[in-house]
């Protein structure tokens, strides 16, 4: 025998006496705050009103002491403000008022409770029916109907009963209704972020094909001609033919950067950004690659430890982009790199002297603005600009402890 069902009504039930309550509903007048007071107020005195008709119609019909009378007036009333935020809180308040309702009740009486409430029973069972689940109904309509059954006359027991149970019935349907706007809202907000991000991923991919097309085509043919000028133009001195093999490692380390930013872009997962990347380990690689192209580089590096990879990578670029600088705006400078931790944080610094040519045409790119946003980004400072003897210098102070660059 499947004890899943059983298992599932016990639940129920113990949520139904003494279980937790349902998630409150917000009021639909919390944006308008003023229509929200005045609504409170209306809704306090409409309140003490309903309270006063009970008492009044108790002590007229049943004769019943006066706190007695005020008692169950106060029952009869008090679900009502928690139908929002509690609404099984207020269907047990309910039920506790539908049963001292009959107290002191004439035997010929058909109907044991007043008109105020009959109408709050009625508005509990189909608030509460629309917010709760089916099994947690179950329990509250056969609960609502015990005392329909005991205290009602025969001839009234079939009317209230079906009564109950379509009020019960329509409040379920609207909360299945409410159910299936809120699912096709979520299914209609996943399918925009998956149109997004489908747009995102074929953006990605055009502007991936036309760096392969236009850039990685031009560093190809750099690359060969570099490598086979040496043999077109016959004999070569030694140092040309040194220039021109920097000249093709450097338009091959260039293509190996632009593969690997290719792979990232046209990537749907994050796995190609986990591929090992660069760091302070490679700057003598970097610097010997721009010796090797014709700069004069004094290399100053003196880090005891590696520090996180996200900041080492921001030194490297940020370097990268400083030699690359100094190569495009002053060609035959001397330049100067250091390397160093101050006070637990990494300072960077490459700094030219001004003595080489500044070529004319050569538009300003984005480089400036990537180094400071790495430094930014690891809660660093960045700054650049002219130096007193003429030069220029770049310098950044990144965080090599902390959230921005955990060790």
């Amino acid at each position: 025998m499947d004890r899943t069902p059983v298992r599932a009504a016990r639940a129920a039930l113990r949520r139904v006496v003494a279980g937790p309550d349902y998630p409150a509903v917000g009021s639909p007048l919390r944006r308008w705050p003023r229509v929200a007071a005045v609504a409170r107020t209306v809704g306090l005195l409409a309140l003490i009103g309903l309270a006063l008709v009970t008492a009044q119609f108790l002590l007229d019909s049943r004769k019943l002491p006066v706190a007695t009378a005020w008692l169950i007036a106060l029952l009869t009333v008090a679900p009502l403000p928690f139908l929002l935020a509690r609404p099984l809180w207020a269907w047990r308040i309910m039920f506790v008022g539908q049963l001292f309702g009959t107290f002191n009740r004439r035997p010929t009486e058909d109907w044991p409770w007043s008109p105020t409430q009959v109408l709050v029973i009625l508005v509990v069972l189909v608030t509460v029916a629309a917010r709760v689940d089916r099994a947690v109904l179950a329990w509250v309509g056969l609960f609502s109907l015990l005392p329909v059954w005991i205290f009602v006359a025969p001839r009234n027991q079939v009317g209230i009963t079906l009564l109950f149970v379509v009020l019960l019935v329509i409040g379920d349907l609207v909360r299945r209704n409410v159910l299936t706007r809120r699912a096709l809202a979520e299914q209609a907000e996943r399918s925009e972020l998956e149109q997004a991000r489908r747009a995102v991923l074929e953006e990605r991919t055009r502007i991936a094909r036309e760096l392969h097309d236009v850039v990685a085509h031009h560093m190809s043919m750099i690359a060969v001609q570099a490598e086979t000028a040496p043999y077109r133009l016959g004999e070569v001195p030694a140092p040309a033919q040194a220039e021109f093999a920097a000249i093709a490692g450097s338009a091959r380390a260039a293509l190996t950067d632009m593969r690997r930013l290719l792979g990232v872009l046209r990537s749907e997962s994050d796995q190609a950004r986990t591929t090992p990347q660069p760091g302070l380990a490679q700057l003598p690689e970097l610097v010997a690659a721009a010796r090797r192209a014709g700069m004069t580089i004094a290399l100053d590096s003196d880090v005891p430890a590696d520090p996180p990879a996200p900041v080492g990578l921001a030194a490297y670029r940020i370097v990268q982009e400083g030699l690359a600088n100094a190569a495009r705006h002053a060609a035959g400078a001397a330049v100067r790199v250091t390397v160093r931790v101050q006070r637990g944080d990494l300072a960077v610094r490459v700094v030219n002297d001004g003595t080489g040519a500044s070529p004319e045409g050569r538009g300003g790119g984005h480089g400036l603005t990537g180094m400071r946003e790495r430094a930014v980004a690891l809660g660093g400072t960045f700054t650049a600009g002219p130096t007193d003897g003429g030069g220029y210098a770049v310098e950044a102070l990144l965080p090599c402890d902390g959230e921005d660059g955990t060790t």
